[in-house]
Order: C-alpha cells, then structure tokens, then sequence
C-alpha cells in the first residue's frame, strides 16, 4: 500500500529532482496546489504554489523522514521565496491529506524550530490538500531533461534534524 504527500518549496523542478531519488519515493509528479484557480496551468496558475505530488511506501520511508529531507532542501524561513524566485508560487508549504499528516507537519516544523539550524523561524504554511493541477509535460522531470537547468535547492551535508526534548 502507497502513500501520498504533497509538498511546496520554491521551484518544484529542484525539489522534484532531490525528493524522487530518496529510497521509499515510487513516483513523484509537478504541478499547482493550495490556490484559487481550476485547471491551473503555469500561464495561470492564480494563487497556487508551485507543488510536488509524491507517491511514497510508508514501509521504506515515513511521511516524517520525507518532511526532514524537505526541510533540508529549502529555506522554510522566508516568505513567499526560494532563491531569486519570489512570490506566492514560490511559498514553502505542506499540503496534509489527512490529521496524522497535520500533526506531523507540525511536530516536525516545531522540531526545525527548536534545532536552530535555521536562521529565522519556519513560515511554511500547513494547509489540507486541495485539487492537485498537474504541470505541463515539459515541467515534469525537467532537471533529468536538463541536468543543467535551473534550480536552487541543494542538499545541506551534515544536516540532521534533532527531536525536540520534551
């Protein structure tokens, strides 16, 4: 049995790239969530993050480890930002699909917070999934297509995210 998640973090090409090759993930796809337009497409996508749709086996990787990589990828302590990318699209946030994922998201936010591995304090919005607009064929896999193609996400070496104490 399979599970879903559904993450925003700046350009979804980078987080696209780094998240599909993590042991666990069976397919991940692009595209817009958490906003106010039907049928999003990147000319018109209103409101809508740019977002990753993952397909994950809980038995290989858990939601948690998946939201600790997410974290690790991109800075979740600035608005609406990632990089030289600006603006709603670009916004960090966790789309739940249920209460266990909420509060999930929110131990592992309040977890980022108390490590001080970041300068600032989480903004990432925690929000219940809504409609999920696949992106274009030509935004899917796009850094496999283009190895050198644009991205700011990066893996952070030694970046370990510590459980809060009690």
């Amino acid at each position: 049995m399979t599970s879903r998640a559904i993450l925003a973090g700046g350009c979804f090409w980078g987080v696209q790239d780094l998240i599909r090759k993590q042991p666990g993930i069976i397919s991940t796809r692009v595209g817009y969530s958490g906003g106010d337009v039907p049928n999003a497409t990147y000319r018109n996508h209103g409101t809508h993050a740019e977002a990753i749709e993952i397909e994950f086996d809980p038995a290989k990787i858990s939601y948690r480890k998946i939201l600790e990589f997410f974290f690790q990828i991109h800075d979740p302590t600035t608005v609406n930002r990632q990089g030289n990318d600006l603006g709603t699209s670009y916004r960090s946030a966790i789309f739940y699909l249920d209460e266990e994922q909420k509060a999930v998201a929110e131990d592992t936010i309040a977890d980022v917070n108390a490590s001080g591995l970041w300068p600032g304090k989480v903004v990432t919005e925690v929000s219940p999934a809504g409609p999920f607009w696949q992106a274009e064929p030509e935004h899917q896999d796009y850094l496999e297509k283009y190895p050198n193609g644009y991205t700011c996400h990066f893996i952070r070496p030694d970046w370990v995210l510590p459980r809060r104490a009690a």
